[in-house]
């Protein structure tokens, strides 16, 4: 592993402007630090590829080949002490039928995870709390925490968010693409509906704070941000977004959001999205944002989920030359620590979920973030905060009666 770490870490070194750096002992420093903080991912899509018939999470897959970016043998070799695998649905239909397709997709995701867990119980191990992180990273295990992309499976049943919190989620990205019942989303092609969170969505914040599911703003119209955070009790996350100073697209944070998240004690977890790193040409972004609507308010057929993976890739070969770098991930950490301290900073990669940047293709490569981050001059003390810390920390603070 630690010849390729360097290997890899020159070639991306290759995309920046900074000075020369002795390479071999700062590396070598970063292998150190690396192995010794605790490691955690807010966003792993890894349900999306554990759906795929025959794909095994315990074996050893290649990204070139299949797509996969995250199984528990790379999460090992890449030092990947804990991810949250994302159950997430996208929007469809607001209706009766529609949300009982979204609570049975999800109510599956949950199982494909315990039955992974069962199957490999010397790899992984279920983490519900920060004390679990720790337990589990002390015995080698990889510690595998869930949370929900899109609150669509919980119809306008509240009472589904403790069954979701009982089968181990411990967060909540309140809206994905699309409105839902819940509330507005940054990026509906139809606009907003409610202004903000919906009357139903009112009683979900709080419900969330009495269970102990953290709030997630990510994907969430800006009036719906302002909404969960003034009636949160608890802090909040945005647990894969990037910063709109940086790359200007609405599922970005803004600085005043990112200053308010900070202002109640939550975190900004950066993700790995080359489209939300830099912002890409016009005709790059219709591409993709054409394909991505595709699937709102619809059910998505496995037909359907084929055509658009071949559309995807396609796109992004066309595109290729615009992916984003190692490098932009870590100017975004920079941004939020000048602009609100190491305390509100973090990771979400959305690997399996579009994440993925030169310098770092899947989870086994996640070293180099933290070799670039010792090449900026952070801490130890910053990086664990970074790698994982400071989203305990919140975790911690989830639960409020």
């Amino acid at each position: 592993m630690f010849p390729f770490i360097l290997s890899a870490f020159l070639a991306f070194n290759s995309y920046t402007s900074h000075p020369p750096i002795d390479d071999d002992k700062l590396v070598k420093k970063a292998h150190k630090i690396h192995q010794r903080v605790l490691t955690l991912d807010t966003h792993a899509d890894a349900p999306i590829m554990m759906q795929k018939q025959g794909f095994d999470v315990g074996a050893t897959h290649d990204t070139k080949r299949d797509g996969s970016q995250i199984d528990f043998p790379r999460m090992k070799a890449g030092g990947m002490d804990a991810m949250f695998f994302a159950v997430y649905t996208s929007q469809g239909p607001r209706t009766d039928e529609g949300h009982a397709e979204a609570k049975r997709n999800a109510l599956n995701q949950f199982d494909l995870i315990h039955q992974a867990l069962k199957k490999y119980p010397n790899l992984a191990e279920l983490a519900t709390t920060p004390a679990d992180a720790y337990r589990i990273q002390k015995a080698g295990k990889r510690a595998v925490f869930i949370g929900m992309e899109n609150g669509y499976p919980v119809g306008s049943d509240l009472s589904m968010l403790k069954t979701y919190y009982d089968l181990g989620c411990r967060y909540m990205t309140l809206t994905h693409f699309a409105n839902n019942l819940i509330g507005d989303s940054s990026t509906d092609p139809d606009g907003p509906i409610y202004g903000g969170l919906s009357d139903f969505g009112k009683k979900v914040v709080p419900e969330m704070n009495r269970l102990g599911i953290l709030i997630d703003v990510s994907h969430v119209a800006d009036s719906t941000f302002y909404d969960a955070l003034a009636l949160s009790k608890a802090p909040v996350i945005a647990s894969h977004s990037n910063c709109r100073a940086l790359c200007d697209f609405p599922r970005n944070m803004t600085d005043d959001m990112i200053k308010a998240i900070a202002a109640k004690g939550g975190v900004v977890q950066v993700n790995f999205v080359s489209d939300y790193l830099k912002k890409p040409s016009d005709a790059n972004r219709a591409a993709k944002t054409k394909i991505r609507m595709a699937r709102v308010g619809k059910v998505v057929t496995p037909e359907m989920e084929a055509r658009m993976t071949a559309q995807s890739d396609s796109v992004a070969k066309i595109y290729a030359s615009e992916r984003a770098s190692l490098s932009d991930i870590v100017d975004h950490i920079d941004h939020i620590v000048k602009l609100v301290g190491i305390d509100h900073v973090g990771i979400g990669s959305d690997f399996d979920g579009g994440g993925g940047v030169n310098g770092l293709e899947d989870v086994s490569q996640i070293e180099n973030l933290t070799v670039e981050l010792v090449r900026r001059n952070y801490s130890e003390a910053d990086i664990a905060k970074i790698w994982g810390g400071n989203l305990l920390r919140v975790l911690g603070q989830a639960k409020v009666e």
